[in-house]
């Protein structure tokens, strides 16, 4: 009996030394199984510029490798922190055997491939944060094992998908989730409700669609949301706008709509920034957003807020950043601005905008009692008047952005505005200002955009400092100065010797030259009624549009940008070599629909072009050229330059739509094509257009880019010949015959199948490489196809594709609509009247011809614009039964 207790006992002992000495071998495996999968890590490490990991090697242990921190009791790796290392490579699934992990900071690296799975091993996990690299994928469902996880940043990666919210709800002590700027997308989940913990949800720059859950605002502890740009939509629910805890909501860039709850300052006093900018929100300006007495960002821009802005606004002394730019707020009278007296108490104002809205009357002198901190003033596209105050170029020091432009601003520009010697942008484009441009500002080093176009201003342009730089100043508009740069191209000013003896000249010269004058232009005008009386046909075309550019309708940035819809995606109509085309409804200006032409300056060339269609469209008007109603040369809400022509909007868009209907629309063809009848008096307007460049101009004016995309039709159907961007003025000739006319100096590009062969041999552009182009349009015209058409390979082209069939396959080229459409209507004018003249073919075989001996290859064989015109208007004649004596149309 004692002898089994004796032997029982002894076992115990054994047993328990077994144990014991098995505890103390797993000690140092477990570290082993550490060491192995942080080398596994630097295995999948293929740069590291700083040499981070050469410490991790056999030398040392491993809980002393740089970025590795161990658990002082039992030495287990707990956190690995390489942030911003630009360690480049994947990320290892064998991170996931580190089971006491608690902290991953790999941060501002460049890793990329997908999170490993095997981070759901990682239950003691409680930070991760893989933010500013190349990760792609989706966001690991099984992070939701990691129960300890408080806070998941994913920030600035690739990632796709939707967020796993229902499987990461399981997380009841996460607080924060950081998934801003990936290609998120799917809807944010009701069920983001049940993280009861959250307090700071980021979500912005992704795909995310939908309507915000209303559960969002029963998270007690919640207190920041950011979702900006993404396609959100709907109404905020009124249970986030109840949760007193928020701080920050910034939804912009997305489709909110709807009002602001008339007490959110009330519900929400701990708010310190509101971001509602870029959506639909509307109603009137909330006034009760003073109550939040923490508020220093708010922004309500590009919303269609009104009312008026409460003059107590200045209560929020802790605002940095006030933007209510592009809404409906004032009522365009004295006293809209008289809040800016309140906001003298924010002495950490930054950002006042306040751009395109409605405030009238004057600038407030209080106004120079600002924030010393403040650096951009925005108050462009209102209805402000009266003079700039004397006093406003001593206060902020700082400033560097000031934006007065498209207002009513009258008097003299003050030279103390030089007193800004951090002024770096200033617009005062589009005011009635005058009197001389101080030479104060030549001064100003840092002054890199001044732009005082559209005025009034006078006298000599400096040419120091900014004024040396044409890309960097704007003075367009302002007939009367003189001097300054070449690149201007300002008359040189008068030499003035002496004050009396400069009156005495002037009054002698008049003396003399007034009378001449009279005489002169009486002879002039005598001549000019005659001439009209004879040339009647021809100048009928001549509009009513402004003799000059200076004389337009005058637009801002901010008009256009309202006109647009902010240049709305849905507003887009076109788009060229140069930049986009969008459709525009001018408010101010009897909802005027407008075509805006915004030239994308990023591309080579773009800035040329756009200076080539304003000296191209300076002086000229005709019913058959497209109409220019604005000029705007400015800058955007970004800061960075903005050019924009703005042109009057056809509704029938571009014959290029009417001559290819299916590769460009979804309408069926029929309902897209033209009859023989509306083809040629087409042919005859863009015809006209083209004569009138080349012969009734001060100077010859070649289009150098003609093609049906650049030729509008309006609601008639009268074509209209637009796109100047390639334009090249030419000096009148003395001789004006086809062999000897004056040619442009430069050579150019044009559009390929259109642009004159000669301009492919690097020969200078010319009006009879406008008779080129106009050629090849005619033959697009009458046979349907393009002149880049598949079936034109080798020496096939569309001339000689015509040619070859002009004596007995005509019918076999010709545009199948136009055939069916004379066999249908062979008798009857769009108007119902009967035609007895000649028949379609007749007509069609009559305008192939022109289109050959238009587009000849040598330019001395080619027609002339007035000899075109002439026989055009004979074949319509005969085409429309009208007698016709001695008068040969055959081409």
């Amino acid at each position: 009996m004692w002898g089994f207790r004796s032997s029982s006992t002894l076992a115990s002992i054994f047993l328990l030394l077994s144990v014991a000495m098995s505890f103390s071998a797993a000690k140092p495996f477990q570290n082993e199984t550490d060491r192995l999968a942080l080398l596994e890590f630097k295995k999948q490490i293929y740069d590291d510029p700083f040499g981070v990991l050469n410490s991790w090697n056999h030398s040392q242990h491993h809980c002393q490798w740089e970025g590795v921190t161990c658990s002082t009791r039992h030495r287990r790796v707990m956190a690995l922190t390489l942030r911003d290392k630009q360690l480049s490579g994947t990320i290892s699934p064998h991170v996931g055997n580190l089971s006491f992990m608690r902290f991953i900071h790999l941060e501002e690296n460049q890793f990329h491939g997908e999170i490993p799975q095997e981070f759901g091993r990682l239950f003691r996990l409680r930070v991760l944060n893989l933010s500013s690299n190349a990760i792609s994928g989706k966001i690991p469902e099984n992070l939701s094992y990691c129960a300890e996880m408080i806070a998941i940043s994913l920030f600035e990666n690739k990632l796709e998908g939707k967020i796993p919210i229902d499987q990461l709800s399981n997380l009841k002590k996460l607080k924060g989730i950081n998934f801003t700027k990936n290609n998120l997308t799917g809807e944010i989940p009701s069920s983001i409700g049940n993280l009861s913990s959250l307090t700071a949800l980021s979500l912005g720059f992704n795909n995310l669609e939908g309507n915000l859950p209303m559960e969002m605002g029963l998270l007690k502890r919640f207190f920041f949301f950011s979702a900006p740009e993404n396609k959100l939509s709907g109404i905020i629910p009124a249970s986030i706008f109840n949760s007193s805890a928020i701080t920050v909501i910034s939804v912009g860039g997305n489709s909110f709509h709807g009002s602001l709850p008339t007490n959110i300052g009330l519900t929400l006093p701990n708010l310190e920034g509101l971001y509602l900018g870029a959506n639909k929100f509307y109603g009137n300006f909330p006034t009760s957003i003073t109550n939040a007495s923490g508020l220093n960002i708010l922004d309500l821009s590009r919303n269609k807020f009104e009312g008026q802005v409460p003059a107590n606004l200045g209560d929020l002394t802790q605002l940095e950043k006030v933007n209510l730019y592009h809404n409906l707020i004032g009522n365009n009278s004295t006293g809209d601005l008289d809040f800016i007296g309140s906001l003298t108490n924010c002495s950490n104002l930054r950002i006042l905008a306040l751009s395109d809205n409605k405030f009238g009357g004057n600038i407030p002198k209080v106004m120079a009692n600002l924030s010393k901190q403040l650096t951009e003033l925005w108050l462009g596209g209102n209805q402000l008047s009266g003079s700039i105050p004397e006093g406003f170029g001593k206060f902020c020091s700082d400033l560097a952005n000031l934006y007065m432009e498209a207002n009513f601003f009258q008097g003299t520009i003050p030279p103390n505005l030089a007193s800004w010697k951090s002024i770096q942008q200033l617009d005062l484009s589009s005011n009635n200002l005058t009197g001389p441009i101080p030479k104060e500002l030549e001064k100003l080093q840092f002054l890199s955009y001044l732009n005082l176009s559209y005025n009034d201003i006078e006298g000599e342009v400096p040419n120091t400092g900014v004024f040396s730089n044409a890309s960097q100043i704007s003075l367009i508009g302002n007939n009367k100065l003189c001097g300054g740069i070449p690149e201007l191209e300002f008359p040189p000013c008068p030499l003035i010797k002496g004050k009396n003896r400069g009156k005495l000249k002037v009054i002698i010269l008049l003396s003399i030259v007034l009378p001449a004058t009279l005489l002169v232009l009486g002879a002039l005008l005598l001549y000019f009624l005659l001439y009209q009386k004879r040339e009647r046909r021809i100048v009928a075309g001549f509009s009513s549009m402004p003799a000059r550019i200076d004389e337009l309708l005058r637009l801002s940035y901010h008009e256009l940008l309202r006109a647009t819809s902010g240049f709305s995606p849905e507003n887009l109509i076109g788009s060229g070599n140069f930049g986009s085309v969008y459709k525009g409804r001018l408010e101010k200006h009897g909802n005027k629909l407008v075509a805006v032409k915004v030239l994308d300056l990023q591309k080579n060339g773009a800035s040329k072009s756009f200076k080539a269609e304003c000296k191209a469209l300076r002086n000229i008007r005709h019913r058959n050229l497209v109409s220019i109603v604005s000029y705007c040369s400015s800058v955007d809400s970004k800061g960075d330059e903005f050019k924009a022509l703005v042109y009057e909007f056809m509704e029938n868009g571009n014959l290029d739509l009417w001559l290819h209907p299916s590769e460009t629309t979804a309408q069926a063809t029929s309902s897209r094509s033209l009859n023989l009848l509306q083809k040629l008096n087409i042919a005859i307007d863009v015809a006209s257009a083209l004569q009138y460049l080349h012969d009734h101009c001060e100077a010859e004016i070649v289009h150098c880019d003609l093609k049906p995309s650049n030729i509008l039709l309006d609601n008639d159907l009268v074509a209209h010949v637009g796109d100047f961007g390639l334009a090249r003025l030419l000096p009148k000739p003395v001789n004006t015959s086809s062999e000897q006319r004056t040619s442009s100096t430069i050579a150019l590009k044009g559009s390929i199948g259109y642009a004159a062969p000669e301009y492919g041999m690097g020969l200078v552009a010319s009006t009879q490489g406008d008779v080129y182009s106009y050629g090849i349009l005619l033959l697009e015209m009458i046979t349907g196809r393009r002149p880049t058409d598949d079936i034109f390979v080798g020496d096939l082209d569309l001339h000689n594709y015509v040619n070859g069939a002009l004596h007995e396959r005509v019918p076999e080229i010709v545009d199948p609509l136009l055939l069916l459409e004379g066999d249908e209507n062979r008798n009857m004018t769009p108007g119902g009247e009967t035609i007895n003249g000649g028949t379609e073919i007749d007509c069609i075989i009559s305008l192939l011809k022109f289109g050959l001996k238009c587009s000849a290859r040598l330019p001395n064989d080619r027609m002339h614009m007035n000899e075109v015109v002439r026989k055009l208007h004979l074949i319509k004649d005969v085409f429309l039964g009208v007698r016709v004596h001695q008068e040969n149309f055959d081409a």
